[in-house]
């Protein structure tokens, strides 16, 4: 009796145990942000999708002091040009459909500041963007923008694109 009790015991201990080994599993990928021509601007963006939409966490430096910035993903994987225009325009899902419409473009965060420091740090959380499908982030680029007192769209389209990086899977 005490063996099949003991046999019960590791099997339910083990059933229970591999819960705890295999966690969700959360789709990552990684920007790494470099500046362009006669900037500074450089750090990382790291995304995580979750249940309740993507993390996008961000660390930049190099910015200008208690400045708000633009935060966007833009249709191409491609910094290569000095002025990182070679990432195109931002990413527009509703574009690709080929349908119209006066929201913003998904690709579009929510603008960043960056401190008394130059830094900009922290995490947004967004729903309309994943790391798969026709959503999906993965191998556009990610670009910051020094932003004017205008936030219009034809204002950020025309905006210096002060960093630029390729967002790839991890």
């Amino acid at each position: 009796m005490s063996l099949l009790c003991g046999a019960s015991m590791l099997s339910s201990g083990c059933i229970s145990g591999c819960t705890t080994l295999f966690k969700p599993y959360e789709k990552r990928a990684r920007a790494v942000l470099l500046p362009t021509a006669g900037n500074t601007a450089r750090g990382t963006v790291a995304f995580v999708e979750r249940a309740d939409g993507m993390q996008v966490s961000y660390s930049i430096q190099g910015l200008a002091a208690n400045r708000l910035y633009g935060f966007q993903i833009h249709e191409y994987g491609n910094c290569s040009v000095r002025d990182a225009r070679s990432a195109g325009d931002v990413f527009a899902l509703v574009k690709r459909l080929g349908k119209s419409t006066t929201d913003d473009p998904e690709g579009r965060m929510p603008d960043i500041r960056a401190d008394a420091n130059g830094v900009a740090t922290g995490f947004i959380v967004v729903s309309d963007l994943a790391l798969d499908g026709i959503r999906s982030v993965e191998n556009r680029s990610i670009v910051i923008l020094r932003l004017n007192n205008e936030a219009s769209t034809v204002a950020r389209r025309s905006a210096p694109r002060l960093a630029c990086g390729v967002i790839r899977p991890q």
